[in-house]
This record gives structure tokens, sequence and C-alpha cells, in this order.
């Protein structure tokens, strides 16, 4: 792992392009009237999510918005930061008023920004019909059990990349696939690698990788997909191979994080997309990992019978 951080500069950047996912956020919230101050809290690294505890606790907040920068949500992610901050906000004695976005995989901030970067990836491919380029939009892959006890991450993946593919018109052909795999289970597929080896197969030759669940470069990007994934589609004939720069801090894309943090202060908001995603195909398994999925629907249950358990 070492040896691959040494290949993208020493050190992954992702903490340097969060900071600037904040500090752009923190200036629209002021535009909008917002005296707010905007945390990172990381997992596994810092500032860990107990030291940013640690701080609130010393300043004087009376409310805290938790905005997740995973836009589609898994119990792997967004389920799994949202269970430690109760964990440790309990831990440390931090007991205000906390509102929490569950997810938002497809705010028109959102599409408009990734539709934004694969136009502008798309120009690296000079004089190349489109139809001719592949557009193959890659997930951070989670395991095929989560999603049979009811996490809605495939679920919004797709949407997002239906949301992104209609507003975008491209003529390419389009994929969807997962990367990231670890461990002996079964997870999502088709992998990353298969895509590329399936596409050359087929005589492929240009490629665009589109980073649909990340919204910041880091290990993952930089060297899973521009340098692992690269390396197979060359030696398998691909003559180009671009990846689409993850969201970081795109103009719409930190108009998309404001716009949810506003709603959240402004407004009494309840997420119902996973209740609407599961209405508008409901031969999925129903979504009740969603922590907001049951409070969607527990009222139209009572009146109308329909079983949320």
């Amino acid at each position: 792992m070492q040896n691959n951080y040494s290949q993208i500069g020493g050190r992954s950047p992702i903490l340097d392009l969060t900071r600037r996912q904040a500090d752009a956020l923190q200036l629209r919230l002021v535009a909008h009237g917002i005296q707010a101050q905007v945390f990172i809290a990381m997992r596994y690294w810092h500032p860990m999510t107990s030291e940013v505890v640690k701080e609130i606790l010393a300043g004087e907040f009376n409310e805290v918005v938790l905005l997740p920068l995973y836009p589609q949500f898994s119990q792997a992610t967004t389920g799994s930061s949202i269970h430690e901050w109760s964990r440790l906000t309990k831990k440390q004695g931090l007991n205000i008023p906390t509102r929490m976005v569950c997810c938002y995989p497809r705010h028109p901030g959102l599409v408009d920004a990734f539709v934004e970067n694969i136009n502008s990836s798309l120009a690296k491919f000079s004089n190349i019909p489109v139809e001719n380029i592949d557009l193959v939009f890659s997930a951070h892959g989670v395991p095929v059990s989560y999603i049979q006890k009811g996490d809605p991450y495939q679920v919004h993946i797709e949407e997002t990349v239906h949301r992104v593919v209609e507003r975008g018109k491209w003529k390419s052909p389009l994929t969807l696939c997962y990367q990231s795999k670890v461990g002996p289970v079964q997870w999502l597929k088709p992998s990353l690698v298969e895509t590329v080896e399936r596409l050359a197969s087929e005589g492929r030759k240009y490629l665009l990788i589109i980073p649909i669940a990340f919204v910041s470069d880091h290990i993952e990007t930089l060297h899973e997909i521009h340098i692992d994934a690269r390396g197979i589609a060359k030696s398998r004939g691909v003559q180009q191979f671009e990846l689409m720069p993850a969201l970081n801090d795109h103009p719409k894309f930190i108009g998309c994080l404001t716009d949810l943090v506003v709603q959240q202060l402004t407004q009494s908001v309840l997420c119902t997309t996973c209740e609407t995603l599961w209405r508008g195909n409901n031969k999925r398994v129903k979504p009740k990992k969603c922590p907001q999925y049951k409070s969607s629907v527990e009222h139209e249950s009572r009146s109308s019978g329909i079983d949320i358990t």
C-alpha cells in the first residue's frame, strides 16, 4: 500500500481536497446569512471524529448538521460514520440538537457537476466520435449480502447514473461497474477490471472512467483507476484511457452541499429518496437499512396497511 501512495505523490490528497470543500461550503453558507463553522470529521485519519466532538464541546454551538460526503447511502459508509458519531457524542457528553443529511443521489447540483466534469473529460478525446467512447461509471463496491438485507446503495448508484446520463444526453455506450473489492465474499458486479477487460476484448479503444461514488480524488481513483486499470486497458489494446476527476470543490457540487445544509437548517426535511425509489421498483428488497425510510412511510403504512418491517 505504501508503494501505491508513493506513485500518487507520497500521500493521499483527500484531506487537502476535503478542506477545500469545507472552506468553500463555509463561504457559501455565510453568503446565505448562516453563521456556521464547517468541521471535517474522519474515521481513519486526523481530524478524527472524537477530536471534532471535543472541539464542538469547547465551542458555543447550539445545533449540528451531519453532512456525509457520500451521495449514495450505505450502511458501510454513511451508516457506519453516523453510528460512530452517535457513539462518540454519547461517550464524550455532547448533547445538542443534531440534524442529518441522509443521502443525495439525485440532487440537481450533484448531477450537473458530474455532467460538466464528464463533458470536460470527453473533450480530451480529440476527433473521436462519441459513439466510439465508452462511458464507464465506477462505484465503490459493497458485499451483495448488504443489498440483500436492505441496503439501498445499489439503487442509489443506479439512480445517480440514470440522472447523469439523462441530463448529459450523450450517445456514447455506458457501463456501470464496481471496484475496490476486498475479502472472499461476493460483491456487486461486474468489477472495474472485468469491465475493462471485456470492453477491450470487444475491440473498444476509447474509455472514459467516471468515479460516480467518489466526491474527492484519493487512492481509489488516482491509483486503482488511473494506474492499475489504465495499465490493464493499455496491455489489452485500448488506445486512450481517461479518468474523469472527482467532483472535489466543483462549484456546482459545493452548491449542492450548501443547499442540503440550508434545507436542514430552515425546513423540516425528511428524506424520501429510498421510499420513492423503492415504490418505483418494489420488486427490490425494501431499503430497511436507510435510517429515514421507515419514518417516510410509517404514516402511509398506518392508513393503508403497508408492511414496512
